[in-house]
């Protein structure tokens, strides 16, 4: 079994009520539901927000074509390792911020970068399984939707140079540019939904 995420937007008051320690397990239980918009249970691309209000602190986002596997974020990230020493240097900061604070390790190679905000959940442990955790707050939020506004204008740029460096490799969900530039994109409209409403964003492995 493959290493999966789902990524949430999340009222931070109203998770700011739940008792530290029961945190985790109330957002796992809640980011999935027989009530969900989509009704079937059939994974859907985009938002799904579910229909009871007692779970309206919350919504899913479903990356297309991914099957909530995390293996595309992960070939993202690699394309960009590749990529950005030819960006130039104001698209290449924003962008290196904005993906390290989502998915990318940083530019140390000694050091992964951490993609946890502290004091939000206090243990993992309870995690239902192992795989990559995201916990970004508000304030992080924000300056991250900031990094996107000011990186979006040069995307388009890294078209010649992605297809040049970080071409498709046995195994690789990302097969181009195009690939690439779609989930950087559902990574800014989730931050960007998240930043409208003020709320949090929470990647965990379910």
């Amino acid at each position: 079994m493959g290493v999966d995420i789902t990524v949430l937007v999340v009222n931070w008051a109203r998770l700011a009520q739940v008792p530290t320690e029961d945190r985790l397990r109330v957002v796992q239980e809640a980011a999935y539901g027989d009530d969900d918009a989509d009704g079937d249970g059939d994974v859907v691309d985009g938002w799904v927000w579910p229909a009871t209000p007692e779970r309206s602190w919350l919504g899913r986002y479903e990356f297309r074509g991914t099957l909530g596997s995390y293996k595309p974020h992960f070939w993202a990230a690699e394309g960009w390792e590749k990529v950005r020493g030819a960006v130039g240097g104001e698209v290449r900061a924003a962008l290196d911020e904005f993906l390290e604070g989502l998915i990318w390790w940083g530019p140390r190679a000694d050091v992964d970068a951490e993609q946890v905000d502290p004091g939000v959940f206090p243990s993992l442990e309870g995690l239902w399984r192992s795989g990559p955790v995201i916990v970004r707050g508000p304030e992080t939020v924000a300056r991250l939707r900031q990094r996107w506004c000011e990186a979006a204008p040069g995307l388009e740029g890294l078209r010649a140079p992605y297809g040049e460096l970080a071409g498709r490799e046995p195994g690789q969900w990302i097969a181009g540019f195009e690939e690439f530039a779609e989930l950087v994109r559902g990574w800014a409209e989730v931050v960007g939904e998240a930043e409208r409403r003020g709320w949090g964003v929470i990647g965990l492995p379910i």
